[in-house]
Parts: C-alpha cells; structure tokens; sequence
C-alpha cells in the first residue's frame, strides 16, 4: 500500500506519539546548587594542601 505524499509546508500525519508534557520539578535542593559543591571541593582541596604544608614545616 502506498502513502500518500505530504505537501510542502505541512506536517506529515503520524500514528501516535509517546511524548508527554513534562512537570517541571521542585527545586532539588542541595544536589542542583553547583556553586556550594564547587565551595565544598575547594575547601577540602585547602584542607588537604594545608596539611601536606604543616608536615613539610614540621621537619
């Protein structure tokens, strides 16, 4: 069986979508604030940079 030929500037018919509309979510909290991850990173980083400091003076 052939399908018949759309003309231009139409949209084709389709059998079904299975999209849906989404519900945009509630704000995630901690998990979508990159900055205070960011914050949390670089203090761990000083923490650590500052203990390998102490022991080199410590010798």
């Amino acid at each position: 069986m052939t399908e018949r030929l759309t003309p231009p500037g139409e949209t084709p018919p389709v059998e079904g979508s299975t999209a849906k509309a989404h519900q945009e979510t509630p704000d995630g909290g901690l998990w979508e604030h990159p900055r205070l991850w960011l914050y949390l990173i670089v203090i761990g980083c000083l923490l650590v940079a500052a203990f390998f400091v102490a022991r080199v003076m410590g010798l």
